[in-house]
């Protein structure tokens, strides 16, 4: 157990990662009441992960800024295929670079990937309490099916728009918070 001096120690050593974990549950409390994370928090978040990168992390300068840039773009490397089929919102996108901006490429990799276990057993949760198991599970093939046979990004993101209104919506940036946490925790990035 920590005590208080070697807690304070451990803020100041990691105080980027608590801010990209305060503004994860931030992003995740705004998601989940209005199914979007808006631009005035994800825009922020890549910025100053850039500027965090260039001056004060471990590599400041061009090496950090690189460091940065590539996070960033790892981060929406991630996410934009499911963004550009209709699958995904922007914010989310958006929220995942600004997690590359401020903790670069290994830790955004393992951030996404921890994200989507935590999103694919809330998906599964979401289904089982509201009892709409074969509603889902027929969606999910005809989406497979779709993605395999229509091939053209945005005829899917236009076929994903129209079913929109019948689907059960899984706020994105929730799983995102609660995955990355987990991994920030689990790894030590917090402590």
């Amino acid at each position: 157990m920590l005590d208080l001096t070697q807690w304070q120690e451990a803020l100041l050593d990691n105080w980027h990662v608590w801010l990209v974990t305060v503004t994860l549950v931030v992003a995740a409390v705004i998601d989940g009441r209005q199914l979007k994370v808006p631009n005035w928090l994800t825009f922020p978040m890549v910025l100053t992960g850039w500027v965090y990168s260039f001056t004060l992390s471990a590599y400041p300068g061009w090496e950090g800024l690189g460091y940065s840039l590539l996070g960033t773009v790892v981060g929406l490397a991630v996410l934009m295929p499911a963004y550009a089929i209709g699958g995904m919102g922007a914010g989310d996108v958006k929220l995942m670079a600004g997690i590359g901006a401020w903790v670069w490429v290994e830790a955004t990799l393992y951030s996404f990937a921890a994200s989507a276990v935590a999103g694919g057993i809330i998906a599964v949760g979401m289904v089982l309490i509201t009892k709409s198991w074969d509603k889902h599970h027929n969606q999910f093939w005809m989406i497979w099916n779709e993605m395999m046979s229509v091939k053209d990004p945005e005829k899917l993101a236009a076929i994903a728009a129209e079913r929109k209104p019948t689907m059960l919506l899984l706020p994105y940036g929730i799983p995102m918070a609660i995955g990355t946490i987990a991994y920030f925790s689990f790894s030590g990035m917090l402590a």
